[in-house]
């Protein structure tokens, strides 16, 4: 009970309100994902209060911008973040976690059966491939992603599941101005433009992120993605 109140504690320190069942989850998540992780690899991130702000608060600051509505996917989900904690604050998003590892989708379906998630689902793929298929090109209001990779790289990978009038929203460190300069060009060929880039500091840290909002305006070229690998190796400049 005592790390529960930890979890509201911390929450309420950006504004966030979570009921008993939210902070529950949240703790059941936690338990999961350590209990997990000593036997795969899904994060370098152990401690209680780490996992909190680094992990679960860090996914969920895009909610002080707007409140999510809707239908999301998550590329490049890893061990769920941004997409769990986004479920669990708005239970009525419906919500796709893409990851390219299947241990690690086969961990995701463990968290969403034990914490009890409804239209949330896990998949195994990649983003080039899924990206092609109707059922997910342009579907989603909401493409989100804190994979490791530069802005143009993930662009390619990532506006072509938004729908039009949604928004693509990569969770970034440090300063990224040389970066968004650098992928313009990609989000625009792409159908997406800058609407907000939103600089914050995690809570009582010095540790600096950046939310970029791109905002789909038109349809993304049926060309892209470009095959497997094509967009880390030759981004669009």
């Amino acid at each position: 009970m005592e790390k529960v109140i930890q979890i509201k504690d911390a929450f309420n320190k950006i504004d966030l309100i979570l009921n008993d069942k939210q902070a529950e989850q949240f703790l059941r998540y936690y338990e999961l994902l350590i209990q997990k992780n000593k036997v795969m690899n899904l994060t370098s991130i152990t401690e209680f209060d780490d996992v909190v702000l680094k992990h679960f608060l860090d996914s969920l600051m895009i909610c002080k911008i707007q409140k999510l509505e809707g239908s999301l996917i998550d590329v490049g989900t890893g061990a769920g973040f941004p997409g769990i904690p986004l479920k669990i604050m708005y239970p009525d998003l419906k919500v796709v976690l893409l990851d390219s590892l299947n241990k690690r989708v086969q961990f995701l379906n463990e968290v969403i059966r034990e914490l009890g998630l409804e239209n949330i689902k896990a998949i195994h793929g990649r983003a080039e491939d899924l990206a092609k298929q109707k059922i997910y090109r342009e579907q989603f209001d909401y493409c989100v992603s804190r994979a490791v990779a530069n802005l143009s790289s993930l662009a390619e990978y990532c506006i072509p599941f938004v729908k039009i009038g949604g928004y693509f929203i990569p969770y970034k460190s440090g300063k990224i101005q040389e970066e968004l300069d650098s992928g313009k060009k990609a989000i625009n060929i792409l159908g997406g433009t800058v609407e907000i880039v939103k600089e914050f500091e995690l809570p009582q840290t010095d540790i600096f992120r950046c939310l970029l909002y791109i905002r789909k305006i038109e349809n993304s070229p049926q060309k892209y993605p470009r095959k497997a690998g094509m967009p880390t190796k030759e981004p669009i400049h």
